[in-house]
């Protein structure tokens, strides 16, 4: 705590995983924008790649953006030729989407490019330290998503 009882930034691991954060979608930014790509977008190929036939709902999960953005999002990846959606919903509303292979070869130039990112996060951590800090990082998320204590 600092003295005046807030948050003392120089100690909080929350503020340091949020510039963390903030650091990393700069560089991943900045290497995406030569593609012509978001880490949005980036992200949305990802999932596709991973998840074929995930719904709007489920990319916008993913992709951490509302539903409504990432509805546009894939209305101009699909005019731009990167996914394919039904016209129709096969089951309910959900429309699943796929990517095409020019959305293959795009998140291909793309993943080279987040992957250079990551090494270059991870320069100078042990191996070792890299597996702490994932397992330390998944149990913070788990945490936080777990029911909060009443009161």
């Amino acid at each position: 705590m600092s003295q005046d009882g807030g948050i003392d930034l120089e100690t909080s691991l929350g503020y340091l995983l949020k510039e963390a954060s903030s650091a990393l979608r700069t560089a991943m930014e900045e290497v995406l924008r030569p593609l012509g790509m978001s880490v949005t977008h980036y992200s949305c190929l990802e999932l596709l790649a991973q998840r074929p036939g995930s719904s709007n709902s489920e990319l916008a999960r993913g992709a951490f953006v509302t539903r409504q953005s990432m509805n546009v999002l894939l209305q101009a990846l699909e005019r731009d030729g990167y996914v394919t959606r039904p016209a129709e919903a096969p089951v309910g509303k959900a429309l699943p989407t796929r990517l095409t292979p020019r959305g293959r070869r795009s998140l291909d130039k793309a993943t080279a490019a987040v992957r250079s990112v990551e090494v270059r996060m991870l320069a100078g951590l042990t191996e070792t330290e890299q597996a702490t800090a994932l397992r330390l990082l998944r149990s913070m998320v788990r945490s936080l998503r777990e029911e909060a204590p009443p009161g």
